[in-house]
């Protein structure tokens, strides 16, 4: 039986699309095995599929001079040295990479042991962690199009991002009885990523009776984030986190707002859910939300609000636009003729 090495981590967008792979890879007869950080998100999530995990020490990789740099860069030399440890027990046939700082050392340690990588690009740029671990790289693939212009043209490969299948097998009617909802007003979504988004969540809450006479409202509101006192709130229903759930949830919303991360807007695309995209402002990030959105919306898929731009009444403004205008952003995701990445992925893991 071949073996595969999969890594990525930090944040739920860098494990998702390892999970969309798992069930297609273990029919095709991979044993699979899991290299991430110590206390990463990616240790539960894989645990819960069964797979076997490995952790290492990783440190963050940053652009800028900061005084956790030094240490930092310890924990990155001893997560090499701990990654090329368990390449040499574990011998797989091909590491999978889906970006994240854990990804670089195993990626590093894969080439130190003669082992091909594929990694995968999210963003229309790719992270630091990507352009240090690409050179590395057998094979990139890409979310965008426009990302082939910024990697190497022998090895860059167009193919999506993969879509975990149980996206697509969501209730509508289990989505609404697990809020509370009886589904006679449409549904909105609100979701900050997996870690949340304090302003996105104080803008929505500030307009909440406002909202809440035309929708239901599901809130993915991150870590800590819960508002006790409107936990009773009739109409409104707060999650901090949902995984096994999710499909019902998105089954049930007419409309979704979100943060612009690649991963989550993929399966909005795939769903063919109506979007409002609130990309993280450049003072918060590197840009590439900002790029991920004016791609989806100069394709017609989503409506954006810049961060900078967003206030209680501009983002109700823009989720009634949104609503309204709904069917012409379906129409436009169903002719673009976009879903699933995962046939793409799996065509170039084949090849090893």
């Amino acid at each position: 039986m071949k073996k595969i090495v999969l890594t990525g981590g930090g944040t739920a967008g860098h494990v998702t699309p390892n999970l969309a792979l798992i069930p297609f890879l273990k029919e095709d007869g991979w044993e699979v095995i899991y290299i991430g950080s110590e206390k990463g998100i990616e240790r539960s999530l894989i645990e819960a599929e069964g797979i076997p995990y490995y952790s290492i020490p990783t440190g963050k990789l940053r652009r800028y001079l900061s005084k956790e740099n030094f240490s930092d860069m310890f924990r990155v030399v001893k997560g090499v040295a701990e990654a090329k440890k368990r390449i040499k027990e574990i011998k797989p046939d091909l590491v999978f990479s889906k970006g994240g700082f854990v990804a670089v050392p195993v990626v590093l340690a894969a080439k130190a042991n003669g082992v091909p990588v594929i990694i995968h690009e999210s963003d229309i740029t790719p992270g630091l962690a990507n352009k240090i671990a690409m050179p590395f790289a057998k094979v990139i693939c890409t979310t965008f199009p426009e990302t082939l212009g910024h990697i190497s043209k022998q090895k860059g490969m167009h193919t999506g991002s993969p879509i975990r299948k149980e996206l697509f097998d969501g209730n509508r009617q289990k989505g609404l009885e697990t809020c509370g909802f009886d589904g006679n007003k449409p549904v909105l979504l609100m979701m900050g990523g997996s870690l949340g988004a304090v302003k996105l969540n104080q803008c929505l809450r500030a307009e909440l009776p406002a909202l809440l006479q035309k929708f239901d409202i599901i809130h993915l509101c991150g870590k800590g984030n819960l508002e006790t006192d409107l936990l009773k709130q009739k109409g409104y229903k707060q999650f901090e986190y949902v995984s096994a759930g999710l499909a019902d949830l998105f089954a049930a919303a007419d409309v979704i707002v979100s943060r612009a991360g690649s991963n989550s807007i993929c399966e909005f695309l795939a769903l063919k859910k109506p979007h409002l995209l609130i990309p993280l402002s450049k003072n918060a990030s590197r840009g590439d939300q900002i790029l991920n959105a004016a791609s989806f919306a100069k394709q017609g898929f989503a409506r954006v609000l810049p961060e900078e731009e967003m206030t209680p009444e501009s983002l109700m403004e823009n989720i009634n636009t949104l609503y309204e205008n709904r069917y012409k952003y379906i129409e436009k995701m169903e002719k673009s003729g976009l879903s699933d990445g995962t046939k793409g992925v799996l065509s170039q893991i084949r090849k090893f």
